[in-house]
């Protein structure tokens, strides 16, 4: 396995454990009983701070995984695995790793940074992956 592969996988993990942590944190603060319902009502306390960030945190990993896991893929498949798209994994792997407690922790500024490494990081991916492109062949079709 190489390793935009390897990250990938890693990614794949981190967005199950943000899948369950704000679950968890419902329950927590609802209570199991409640959760367990199809929650037609309200429930009886407002969602706690925590669950908020934790769901946005998860929200945001959603939002760009995707694409991370598609550009490892085709990074690999197309055989264009470099140094630049292995760091690229590695970057965004630890800044999306960084980004979950920064974010539950409600840590401003520092967080919009992390963020934007990731970004790069995805981008540098992107870049990577379009580099595979045989484009003589496609603008020929």
């Amino acid at each position: 396995m190489n390793t935009e592969l390897a990250a990938a996988a890693i990614i794949a993990v981190l967005g199950i454990i943000q899948v369950m942590l704000p679950a968890i944190e419902y329950r927590r603060v609802h209570g199991i009983a409640y959760a367990n319902t199809a929650r037609d009502a309200p429930p009886p306390q407002p969602d706690s701070v925590l669950y908020g960030r934790l769901s946005r945190a998860q929200a945001n990993l959603m939002e760009t995984a995707p694409y991370f896991i598609a550009l490892a893929l085709i990074v690999t498949v197309a055989g264009s695995s470099t140094q630049i798209t292995q760091i690229a994994s590695l970057v965004f792997v630890a800044s999306r790793i960084l980004y979950l407690p920064l974010y539950a922790l409600g840590t401003p500024y520092v967080r919009g940074l992390i963020w934007t490494i990731s970004l790069a990081a995805l981008i540098a991916l992107a870049a990577g992956a379009l580099t595979a492109i045989n484009w003589a062949f496609v603008l020929q079709v």
